[in-house]
C-alpha cells in the first residue's frame, strides 16, 4: 500500500474520500487548517498535517516520504457571491498556483502518482450528445484556472510519473453547502439550477466521488470523467430534487435573469453535457452507487432527515 498526502483531507470530497483511502489500507497524511479539523483526521485513522499550501519549501517538507500526493483542496464560495470574480480568488490560487507547488515537490521528493480533482463544467455545451474525454474542453477565459490544473498534472506526467485529472460533475451531498443553497432557492419556488430545462447536467453523489479518488490511484495516467451514469436534464433534474424533499413545482428563471444574477459563473454552468464515464469505469472497474440524481436525491433527503431526527 501507498503513503497518500492528501490536501482538501476536511473538505467535502476528502471526508468522502478519506475513508476509502484508509479502508484500502493506505497510509493517508491529510492537511488541516485547525484544531478541530485536525482531531477529526486523527480520528479517521489520519496523520494530520499543518501547511500553508502557497509556501512553496513547507508544502516540499510536508509532501517528502509520500507516494501518491492527492490535491482536492478548493474553496468555493457561496452561492450569494458566486459573481463577484474577487470571491474565487482564493480557489483560483488553489488550482493554478497550489497545483504547480504541490508537481514540483512531488517531483523533488519521488512521489510516483499526483491526482488533481478537476470538473465537466469546461465543456462546450453539447444539446443532447455524449460528452467524453476528448470532446472540446474550453477552460478559458472564465475557467481558467481548470487548465493551468490539468496542466500542471500533464508535466507531471510528461516527467515519468503517473498523473490522473479527474473531472467531476456537479457534486449532491447530505453535508454539502451546496445543498443547503439549493433548498434555499427551492423553498422560495425556485428551480435551484440554471440553465434551460431541456439542457443536460451531469452530477455525482459525495459518496460516489469519494470512492472514485480512492480507485484513481489505479488508474493510467490521463483524464477522466466522473460522474452518474443517467446524467438528466435540468427538468427531470429538478423534479427529481423537488420529489425527493416534499416540494412543489418549481419554475425556472428566465434566462436574462441568470444572466444578471450570476454573471459568467451562470453561462459556465448553464451549458448542456451530456458526460459520459465509460472511460473510468473501465479503467478502473468503478461505478457509481448512484446511477442518477434520481437516486441520489432521494439518498440525501432520507439521510438528511435521520440526521435531523437524531
Amino acid at each position: 500500500m501507498s503513503t497518500v498526502f492528501v490536501t482538501g483531507a476536511t473538505g467535502e470530497l476528502g471526508r468522502s474520500a478519506v475513508p476509502h483511502l484508509v479502508g484500502a489500507g493506505h497510509v493517508v497524511r491529510g492537511v488541516a487548517r485547525s484544531d478541530d479539523n485536525a482531531a477529526r483526521l486523527t480520528a479517521a485513522g489520519v496523520e494530520p498535517v499543518r501547511v500553508d499550501l502557497f509556501d512553496v519549501d513547507a508544502v516540499a517538507d510536508a509532501v517528502r516520504g509520500s507516494d501518491v500526493v492527492l490535491h482536492l483542496a478548493t474553496s468555493i464560495p457561496p452561492m450569494r457571491a458566486a459573481k463577484r470574480r474577487s470571491a474565487w480568488e482564493t480557489n483560483n490560487r488553489l488550482r493554478s498556483e497550489t497545483t504547480g507547488v504541490l508537481v514540483d515537490a512531488a517531483l523533488a521528493t519521488g512521489a510516483t502518482t499526483f491526482v488533481a480533482e478537476s470538473i465537466t463544467f469546461p465543456y462546450r455545451a453539447a444539446g443532447d450528445t455524449w460528452i467524453d474525454e476528448s470532446s472540446p474542453f474550453d477552460a478559458r477565459p472564465w475557467l481558467a484556472s481548470v487548465a493551468d490544473l490539468e496542466d500542471e498534472v500533464a508535466r507531471f506526467s510528461s516527467r515519468g510519473g503517473t498523473g490522473i485529472s479527474v473531472r467531476f460533475g456537479m457534486f449532491m451531498g447530505p453535508t454539502a453547502r451546496s445543498t443547503d443553497e439549493l433548498l434555499g432557492m427551492a423553498r422560495r419556488g425556485l428551480a435551484p439550477v440554471v440553465g434551460r430545462p431541456d439542457a443536460y447536467l451531469s452530477s455525482i453523489h459525495t459518496a460516489d466521488a469519494g470512492a472514485a479518488v480512492a480507485a484513481a490511484l489505479g488508474a493510467p495516467s490521463g483524464t477522466y470523467n466522473v460522474v452518474d451514469d443517467e446524467p438528466l436534464t435540468r427538468r427531470d433534474y429538478v423534479g427529481a430534487f423537488a420529489r425527493a424533499f416534499g416540494l412543489r413545482r418549481l419554475r425556472f428563471l428566465p434566462e436574462p435573469v441568470v444572466r444578471l444574477a450570476t454573471g459568467p459563473a451562470g453561462l459556465v454552468l448553464g451549458r448542456s453535457q451530456r458526460v459520459s464515464n465509460l472511460r473510468f469505469r473501465d479503467a478502473t472497474g468503478w461505478a457509481p452507487r448512484f446511477s442518477s440524481a434520481r437516486d441520489a436525491w432521494s439518498d440525501i433527503a432520507h439521510r438528511r432527515e435521520v440526521a435531523a431526527s437524531r
